[in-house]
């Protein structure tokens, strides 16, 4: 039970100055791996073994485009595919992603297809709350950009089903696991749904951002969340080409250093490959093997996310502790059992308000209106909340600060 009946403005407001005269400078703008997670993968690093991948490559020289057999293999085994359907990147997926919509922009998704930059208004459609970085890429590529709301169980498919009989609604971009930051994941029926709905545009593209694909915060099947494999709902539905999964290991080894993947139907692999031949004669195959040697299989990620989970779970237990005591009955906000954030959603136009109170009393958060396209929030509301970086100590001095901001923004509407 929240103690606003109890509080006055201008008790809040002491509470608050007083926390401002500590000069605290804070970061909690992006959801970033601390130190301590990162340094669990120093053992990687080690190639003592030697450069040869299995198939006898000298991972330090050229070859090997769409990576070496090792790294194919793990990648599939984490995205649900045969090793074949994929190929392995650097150190983002959002390169990888990047490049894929820009050669559906520039060439069509497969041959004979119309370049969607050659269409007029060619749309993209965007589950909200969102991914800020999802939205840009798509500005950037000339992409007209389509929020859809998120409900517990996914985007409102009602809704899709209804936009993609335009065609010129070319695809959809999401996180569909643990999502950034709704923390949702999509429910077996809305994978099946996105899978077999018919779609006005015979090229229609789902961009499946899987980057939570194995961070969970409990070890226990029952306290995560599970997603139905998207290839093969697509297969089963006769639209194989239809999805275009991706994901990395930036967020289970180092973050500036991880490996890269897409996954897709044997068509798709085939044209990615095509058009990448003179954009680079091989991404880093000494990366990829020391990954695939540190991670050599499912169990081996398991092992190693647990370790994370053990660092970052205290984290969002301590979150979500402070803003049930602090701030029941006035906002809600999600409970993930996995992935990277916490989605807050305050009363309606108090979310900039609060995000400048933190920021003038030290504490950076992610933008208000950032999980939206264009970063307009209709209700100003949603705040995403990034447990993971800062050290507990440091997370719990922001927790002493959050609750304060939602309060004051709260009441300053009220009055």
């Amino acid at each position: 039970m929240n103690m606003m009946n109890n509080e006055t403005l201008d008790g809040l407001r002491a509470r608050y100055e007083a926390f401002k005269a500590r000069g605290l400078k804070l970061d909690m703008s992006r959801g970033k791996p601390d130190a301590a997670q990162l340094e669990l993968s120093r053992p990687m690093l080690d190639l003592r073994d030697g450069f040869l991948s299995e198939d006898g490559t000298d991972t330090r020289n050229y070859g090997d485009p769409l990576g070496i057999p090792e790294a194919r293999r793990l990648f599939g085994a984490l995205l649900g595919v045969d090793p074949a359907q994929v190929i392995v990147g650097g150190s983002a997926s959002l390169n990888l992603i990047f490049d894929a919509l820009t050669r559906a922009v520039l060439h069509g998704p497969l041959p004979g297809d119309t370049p969607w930059g050659k269409l007029p208004g060619a749309k993209i459609l965007c589950p909200v709350p969102g991914y800020d970085w999802h939205f840009g890429m798509c500005d950037t590529l000339g992409l007209e950009v389509v929020p859809v709301p998120t409900y517990d169980d996914g985007p409102d498919m009602d809704m899709i089903e209804s936009l993609v009989r335009d065609p010129a609604v070319k695809g959809m971009i999401c996180v569909p696991m643990y999502g950034n930051p709704s923390g949702v994941t999509y429910s077996d029926e809305t994978v099946d749904r996105l899978a077999r709905m018919d779609t006005a545009a015979p090229d229609f593209r789902i961009i499946w951002d899987n980057a939570y694909c194995a961070h969970h915060l409990y070890p226990e099947a029952e306290r995560r969340d599970h997603l139905k494999n998207m290839y093969a709902a697509c297969a089963a539905a006769g639209h194989e080409d239809r999805v275009l999964m991706f994901t990395s290991t930036s967020k289970m080894t180092f973050a500036g250093g991880g490996v890269s993947s897409m996954a897709a139907s044997p068509r798709n692999i085939a044209r990615q490959a095509a058009l990448m031949t003179y954009q680079l004669v091989c991404y880093d195959k000494v990366n990829q093997l020391r990954h695939a040697r540190f991670l050599p299989d499912l169990a081996a990620v398991e092992a190693h996310m647990m370790k994370h989970a053990a660092i970052i779970r205290p984290k969002f237990e301590l979150v979500l502790e402070v803003l049930e005591r602090e701030l029941s009955g006035l906002a809600r906000w999600s409970k993930p059992r996995g992935g990277y954030f916490i989605c807050f959603y305050a009363p309606k136009g108090c979310a900039k308000r609060i995000v400048q109170l933190c920021a003038e009393a030290g504490v950076t958060l992610t933008p208000a209106g950032s999980p939206y396209p264009h970063g307009y929030d209709p209700d100003d509301s949603v705040i995403r909340i990034a447990p993971t970086y800062p050290p507990l100590e440091e997370l719990r001095q922001v927790m002493e600060l959050f609750p304060l901001a939602v309060k004051i923004a709260a009441m300053e509407m009220r009055n």
